[in-house]
């Protein structure tokens, strides 16, 4: 018991000469040691390296998983060392719902069977969702939170360590400097020559006891700001080696940024041929609509074709807005008017759903015209000796 007393006292008297030294800095009363520049520099790149990494963390956990109750409920079950449970994602969600209502409404008419192909697109893309969620969640946001939970923790303490053995460093000094002062005191006052004559040369007798116990707290001084001196540089290599290896956190993160994009870029083409094959899907279907009533922006001329393809509107079916009439429509008897011909340009690649359309290429130039009765979105285009409908929405009318 007697020990820890001993302890917890040079303990308390360490913490109030710390305390004491920080103040009168902060009140500019006091000398303090300053860091060379290089590093001041990794000190600041440190706390930048950890200031964004916190925010991109957030704001990722934001992008996978918009809700923040959700994100709360996770957050707590990765503190208690919990599998966190499975949860239906928004497209799985939606699916079901319009699985129900075509089973409700009726999965014979057209409306039930768009319904029940619009739901096995959703639940795919829930799928997707899924996995993409996941896999960023392994490969991006694992190594940023135990970068933060582990590497800079470490970091941390190790700084916190150093800016105690500094305050010690510079307690020490002061206290050498004060006990030179008072030496340097004592000894001009002991080599006062004395006056024997007086019946108490009391005080020539204190003032060379003086000198020598000044001289004792000077050595004591000095051998005490050797030791801080020396668990201060040896503090101070330990935190730079800590801080020089942000340059290797930054490699493993860049790593990390770029498994996070190639899951995003397989995520959103996933999402692409989902989508593709339902637009395909639905344009078989009698009295659907696929499609926008309003054009899309010409994309530039050096668009590549890949690109020019996965930013294409969706364009009508020729089945789902040709009417009665025009279904039965025979190419080959078809001639275009007289006047009425206009050249168009493509905006963006079409595939054709059947015979009766013209598949279209980006940035080509064909022949369009109309015939009396045509549902307004489709023309009849021609380029060589080929003919067949094309969705207006994929051109642009020159004049």
């Amino acid at each position: 018991m007697d020990f820890n007393m001993k302890k917890l006292a040079s303990d308390a008297g360490i913490f109030f000469t710390r305390a004491v030294q920080f103040t009168e800095e902060k009140f500019g009363q006091a000398e303090k040691t300053e860091l060379d520049a290089h590093f001041e520099n990794l000190l600041t790149r440190a706390d930048s390296t950890k200031n964004w990494t916190e925010k991109i963390l957030r704001q990722t956990e934001v992008l996978l998983q918009p809700n923040p109750s959700a994100r709360v409920e996770e957050f707590l079950y990765e503190k208690l060392d919990r599998k966190v449970p499975s949860r239906v994602t928004n497209g799985e969600l939606l699916a079901q719902y319009m699985a129900e209502a075509a089973s409700e409404l009726g999965p014979t008419t057209p409306y039930g069977k768009t319904l029940i192909k619009v739901a096995e697109a959703e639940k795919r893309l829930g799928a997707a969702e899924r996995d993409f969620i996941h896999t960023a969640s392994i490969n991006f946001l694992t190594p940023l939170r135990n970068f933060l939970e582990g590497d800079w923790k470490t970091i941390s303490k190790e700084r916190r360590l150093l800016q105690n053995r500094r305050l010690d460093l510079d307690a020490c000094k002061a206290r050498l400097k004060k006990a030179k002062a008072a030496e340097a005191k004592a000894t001009c006052e002991g080599d006062t020559v004395p006056d024997f004559q007086e019946t108490r040369p009391r005080n020539y007798i204190l003032s060379a006891s003086a000198s020598a116990l000044w001289n004792d707290e000077v050595d004591k001084a000095e051998q005490e700001l050797r030791v801080a001196q020396t668990e201060f540089d040896r503090q101070a290599e330990v935190t730079r080696l800590l801080l020089e290896g942000i340059s290797s956190t930054h490699v493993n993160h860049l790593r990390c940024l770029h498994e996070f994009v190639e899951s995003q870029t397989t995520y959103y083409a996933q999402c692409y041929r989902h989508m593709l094959d339902l637009q395909k899907q639905l344009g078989r279907f009698p009295g659907t609509f696929v499609g926008t009533t309003e054009p899309a922006s010409p994309p530039l001329s050096s668009t590549s074709p890949t690109t020019a393809a996965a930013t294409m509107p969706v364009g009508p079916s020729a089945a789902g807005l040709a009417p009665p009439g025009e279904a039965a429509l025979r190419l080959e008897e078809v001639t275009p008017p007289a006047s009425g011909t206009r050249k168009a340009r493509v905006l963006y690649d079409y595939e054709a759903a059947d015979s009766s359309e013209l598949a279209l290429l980006a940035d080509e130039l064909i022949t369009v015209y109309s015939l009396p009765g045509m549902d307004p979105d489709w023309l009849i285009g021609e380029r060589g000796n080929k003919k067949g409908k094309v969705p207006v929405t994929y051109l642009e009318l020159l004049s």
